[in-house]
């Protein structure tokens, strides 16, 4: 969770806890061009390129290949043949040298230029595969592969398998599987050693997958705020790097890892093991360059005896959409943060799926807002009620609270007492109208987080906003504002009208006076400058609810007539005349006597010294 979450999240509960003490009595870049055959080299941008020895003819340069390599000598030496595969998601561009994905283009979305989304390619991203052999540290990427066939298109629903091949010296084999489906972003990869237990020395075999993950988005701040490197552990224990760092980070578990990630704000790299890593080491580090929002690296390691068999995996490229990543394996949905426990229960069970519901059948996502709001205001209306007819009977009291006010003088012990003593007369519960605000609380703390990680408001349009999942502008001021920006957020401003505006609505039904009246205020413009950089989607969400939100309270209004309140109250004066106190009001009298009791202690003590 990044720093402006974290600002947004604390001034929310404070905006709700203040709310609860006021209105309450006192007490409370372009894709790879395909060809069939050709000699290409990998740029170093990222990806190392590695040194391969020039010999000035071919039987001079096999033998120094064969001293270095050894049995792997003779598939150091190939023709680096590239080719594409399309499914209905994504482009992949194979090469037989290291028999590797070069690339990989996502077809449904673009980038924040409205180009091709290209999620990584080989001047961003370097893979490699080493063991020790009897020759050294060898890379299984370094070797040329042969494949099976080369497929142009996969069809939707449908599957293709792609085997690579390299064949060594002595008929032993790298073999290297990999399945595509038409309609995931997923792909089963299986790597194969066969007939080399006795030219491989080390125990264990290393994934090196450095990655320097593009940018997408708009707003670069925000999409390097929330980019890590992501995993989870066989004791399902899922966690990352520290996001929104400005220094280097690194890593080393060594318990099992299930998988790991390259995860940024919508889009995430990764690979998951069928039997597991043994043990990992992540990195990650700012960069400079503006096209980049972070450079991720990861160490992954694995007995070489599961791959004499033939070991399973699983490559996920593709979005940060909950209901995708949720079928790819065990918490791999994690890339897609939710919220706290109680918060991300709301988005998972209920906002989620209310979301999707809407979306197959209304294609404006803005309309699709404000029925999410409608509904959940729909199912939230007895509390709402129940919290403004609490604060109605409130109003009603007023009268008698100012009068014991009066009474008691500025003991504030003595004048809890009595308080207590008339809501118990009057039936009148202080902290009912609490409740129903707080049962609330989990959906409006949901939509801080679902809203800013929704992938399926990413460019999406709505009246002015072109992006609901970044921040809208009416116009740009020209200038920057510390703590708010060099633009207008329309929405933003919108919620803020509103926002004060249901604070004035309120403040006719407090009974709070003086000072603390006008804190409702203030709140509103805090929160002004702290959304006016957050997503439009949750913006416009927050000012459909308070429109909501007045129209109830305006009707509430209308219906509760407060003579009859004040009749009510007057009967249950009547009946409770004759009852005894409940164990919680004897409970509650005891601990305030104990206290004023306790206080009196102290202050004889002060007296003796």
């Amino acid at each position: 969770m990044d720093r402006n979450q974290a600002v947004g999240l604390v001034l929310i509960a404070v905006l709700l806890i203040g709310y609860s003490l006021v209105f309450k009595p006192p007490v409370q870049e372009q894709p790879l061009v395909t060809t069939d055959s050709t000699t290409v080299s990998t740029p170093a941008d990222i990806a190392v390129e590695k040194p391969q020895t020039e010999a000035p003819d071919a039987v001079e340069q096999d033998s120094v290949l064969s001293s270095q390599y050894g049995v792997f000598a003779s598939a150091m030496n190939g023709e680096n043949n590239k080719f594409q595969v399309e499914t209905e998601k994504a482009r992949y561009n194979f090469s037989t040298k290291g028999g590797i994905i070069e690339s990989v283009e996502l077809k449904e979305y673009l980038n924040h230029r409205k180009e091709p989304l290209i999620l990584f390619d080989s001047e961003s991203s370097s893979l490699d595969l080493q063991i020790g052999t009897t020759h050294g540290i060898i890379d299984l990427t370094d070797l040329y592969f042969v494949p099976d066939s080369q497929p142009e298109l996969v069809q939707a629903g449908d599957s293709t398998q792609i085997v690579f091949t390299a064949t060594l010296a002595d008929g032993s084999t790298v073999q290297q599987t990999y399945t595509l489906f038409g309609d995931r972003y997923d792909l089963h990869y299986n790597l194969k050693l066969n007939g080399l237990q006795n030219k491989v020395l080390s125990n264990e075999i290393t994934w090196v997958w450095e990655d320097k993950m593009k940018r997408f988005e708009t707003n670069l701040d925000d999409a390097r705020n929330k980019t890590t490197v992501r995993y989870y552990t066989l004791t399902e224990d899922s966690d990352n790097l520290k996001e929104m760092s400005n220094e280097a980070q690194q890593e080393t578990i060594g318990e099992g890892i299930k998988w790991a990630s390259f995860s940024q704000k919508f889009f995430n790299a990764g690979i998951i093991s069928q039997n597991g890593f043994t043990s990992g080491t992540l990195f990650n580090a700012p960069v400079n360059d503006t096209s980049y929002v972070e450079l991720g690296r990861m160490e992954l390691k694995m007995p070489v005896d599961n791959l004499y068999n033939g070991a399973d995996f699983t490559y996920y490229y593709g979005p940060n959409s909950y209901k995708v990543l949720k079928r790819v394996t065990e918490a791999y949905d994690d890339n897609v943060y939710m919220g706290y426990k109680l918060v991300s229960w709301v988005n998972k069970y209920i906002i989620v799926q209310l979301f999707s519901f809407l979306e197959q059948h209304i294609s404006n996502y803005g309309v699709i807002i404000i029925i999410i709001v409608l509904i959940i205001k729909l199912a939230l209306f007895p509390l709402s009620r129940k919290s403004y007819l609490s604060m109605a009977k409130m109003k009603v009291l007023k009268p008698e609270l100012d009068a014991l006010k009066e009474k008691t003088g500025g003991d504030m012990q003595k004048m809890q007492q009595e308080q207590m003593k008339l809501y118990r007369e009057m039936g009148v519960n202080p902290i009912s109208g609490c409740v129903p605000l707080l049962l609330q609380m989990p959906f409006l703390f949901a939509m801080f987080f679902f809203f800013p990680n929704s992938i399926e408001l990413r460019q999406e349009s709505f009246l002015w906003a072109t992006d609901l999942s970044t921040y809208d502008v009416l116009f740009n001021l020209g200038f920057t504002i510390p703590f708010y920006g060099s633009h207008v957020s329309g929405f933003t401003l919108l919620m803020t009208l509103s926002t004060l505006a249901i604070t004035w609505s309120n403040n006719q039904v407090s009974t709070v006076q003086g000072p603390m009246k006008n804190i409702g205020y203030i709140m509103p413009v805090v929160f002004m400058f702290v959304l006016n950089s957050y997503s439009a989607g949750l913006s416009f969400y927050y000012f459909i609810s308070n429109l909501v939100t007045f129209g109830q309270q305006t009707m509430i209004r209308r219906f509760i007539d407060e003579d009859k309140i004040r009749e009510q109250l007057e009967e249950n004066k009547k009946k409770n005349a004759t009852k005894g106190k409940s164990k919680f009001q004897q409970r509650l009298e005891n601990a305030m006597k104990a206290s004023q009791e306790a206080k009196k202690q102290q202050q004889k003590g002060r007296k003796k010294r």
